[in-house]
């Protein structure tokens, strides 16, 4: 049977990171991170419960969780895994399927939804998407496995 631990718990406003629009993360003093394994670790522990994302990590025998600010979302695909399923790398580690139907269009960013999480795509993994995606006139496709998917639109106010 799984212990719970007790939870130090830190909310928004005493985190001193955030998550920008881009998905780097920065301290609100020193700037943006620089160091790798630092960023891939506090990626690596983004989580989702009733209160918002937060870090979770286990430090001795307690979790801390540390509420942050983020931009615009805390997800991010950071690559693209090409093939007849093509996968999602997440910036947290997790993969998950392509699924075209879940892709929309909000201010000239990509995003997909997985449950309830919205899942913006960075520059770097567009490009890797890029031989996929279709523009005509003000829609937007995408084409996986032969068929050709129109890529829904919505306004800023209906996220």
């Amino acid at each position: 049977m799984k212990k719970n631990l007790p939870e130090i718990v830190i909310p928004k406003e005493a985190a001193v990171f955030y998550l920008d629009r881009h998905g780097r993360w920065h301290h609100k003093e020193q700037g943006k991170f620089e160091h790798r394994k630092i960023i891939q670790y506090f990626h690596s522990c983004i989580r989702r419960d009733e209160n918002g994302y937060h870090l979770r990590q286990r430090i001795g025998d307690r979790v801390e969780k540390v509420y942050f600010h983020y931009e615009d979302t805390a997800l991010f695909v950071f690559d693209v895994i090409k093939g007849d399923d093509p996968l999602l790398l997440l910036n947290t580690g997790k993969k998950i399927k392509l699924r075209p139907r879940k892709l929309f269009v909000n201010d000239d960013e990509l995003y997909v939804t997985s449950g309830e999480h919205r899942i913006k795509f960075t520059d770097n993994s567009l490009v890797r998407l890029w031989d996929l995606l279709g523009y005509e006139g003000e829609d937007y496709f995408i084409t996986v496995k032969g068929k050709r998917y129109k890529i829904r639109q919505v306004k800023k106010e209906t996220l």
